[in-house]
């Protein structure tokens, strides 16, 4: 094989036409990446909009449970409001039935004869009466309705929330603002008050 002869010329030309070569500019942005990176943009919105539709829906279904149970407990809002004043004449009658004449006790002479004297038909409409006015009330309270009485116990401190005064008088051993006399009972609604008691409002005298 006979050796090959380079030109020395063509060797620097080349050399030179490489030197003076300008350098390569960078090629534009990847489209494939561009497109990647519109995808995540718009798959992070969509996943804050689910979040936002998901969070809205659950607001919307303890809402809509709320207002059905409040529809459940104050159905009989109107019907409760109007037996109120049945339930205040049962207990007037019943209050109004003097004690001397419900059972047999001593004579006393302060008391009139009629005052003393035993009714035993009476006695027996008045616990008739009052075991119906036991089992109304217990009815009633199946379904939410109760009566509260301010002044049982001892009397309970004025809360301007359940009780109004009507009156204010000085009673000895009693602390300011305390309920001794109810007037007028009142009665709650599954929680909610369906009517204030009125009261005499007692304080104590210096």
């Amino acid at each position: 094989m006979s050796p090959r002869y380079y030109s020395a010329a063509a060797e620097a030309e080349s050399t030179s036409d490489s030197a003076q070569a300008p350098p390569e500019t960078p090629s534009e942005e990847d489209p494939i990446k561009k497109e990647l990176e519109s995808k995540n943009r718009e798959i992070i919105d969509l996943k804050d909009r689910y979040l936002r539709s998901v969070a809205d829906f659950r607001n919307l279904q303890d809402r809509t449970k709320r207002d059905v149970q409040a529809a459940r407990d104050f159905a009989i809002q109107k019907f409760a409001a109007d037996l109120i004043e049945s339930i205040d004449n049962l207990d007037r009658a019943l209050t109004t039935v003097p004690s001397s004449k419900l059972a047999p006790q001593a004579s006393d002479p302060n008391k009139t004869a009629d005052e003393n004297t035993y009714d035993k038909d009476l006695a027996n409409l008045y616990d008739g009466l009052k075991m119906t006015e036991t089992i109304l009330m217990g009815t009633l309270k199946k379904h939410g309705l109760e009566r509260f009485d301010p002044s049982e116990g001892g009397g309970q401190p004025f809360n301007p929330n359940l009780h109004e005064a009507t009156f204010q008088t000085k009673v000895e051993g009693k602390e300011d603002g305390t309920v001794f006399m109810t007037q007028q009972k009142g009665f709650t609604l599954n929680g909610r008050v369906l009517r204030v008691s009125s009261f005499l409002r007692g304080y104590m005298g210096l």
